[in-house]
């Protein structure tokens, strides 16, 4: 009885048989932070999940703000302008450095908003006799009649937009934000600065 004939596996198909392919990481991309204090476990996950979670926290504070000010007949940010001179004007005068450095905004953004709310009667502007270089900035009181208007509506709404935080973690967060938007001014500094051909690191 012959045996079986045996096929011969060519050189390249045994090589072949031994060789395992590459395991890719699906959507494996860099990391985005380098300090090890924000690297759990090797990898940036938990970083992104708290920017993403701050996009959407500010994207529905923004809806919310902006009902606000449709509430008393202004955008968002003119709003934003209006509350924060009434408050401002507790500690002193107020002219737009004040107020764009509350903000954080510049002053020619502040300026075009508060031209507007002046316009619309909801602020007065007082021009300095010694110096009319400096301007003061006040509530009218068309625009206080309509921030005492919102703010039934606006207690309601802040008290459910923040009902999670107890005293302590709402001083620790404004205490964290006002460290963190240092920083970022320092980040947006460097990121001019790359974008302007800047040496990359």
């Amino acid at each position: 009885m012959t045996a079986p004939i045996r096929k011969r596996a060519s050189g390249n198909s045994a090589v072949a048989s031994t060789r395992k392919a590459p395991v890719r990481q699906r959507g494996a991309v860099p990391l985005t932070i380098s300090r090890p204090d924000l690297i759990i476990n090797g990898s940036d996950r938990a970083f992104r999940e708290l920017v993403h979670n701050l996009f959407g926290f500010f994207a529905l504070h923004e809806r919310l703000r902006t009902g606000h000010g449709k509430y008393i007949g202004l955008g968002g940010v003119e709003y934003t302008v209006l509350i924060s001179i009434g408050h401002l004007a507790r500690e002193g005068d107020v002219n737009v450095k004040t107020v764009a450095d509350h903000l954080h905004l510049s002053g020619a953004f502040i300026t075009a908003t508060t031209n507007r709310l002046l316009k619309l009667g909801y602020i007065h502007k007082t021009v300095d006799t010694a110096d009319r270089r400096r301007v003061t900035l006040t509530v009218s009181t068309k625009g206080r009649a309509a921030l005492e208007r919102l703010a039934p509506i606006q207690r309601r709404i802040n008290d459910i937009e923040f009902g999670t935080l107890t005293r302590e973690e709402f001083l620790k967060l404004n205490d964290v934000l006002r460290r963190m938007i240092a920083d970022s001014h320092r980040a947006v500094a460097m990121q001019d600065y790359y974008l302007a051909g800047g040496r990359e690191p």
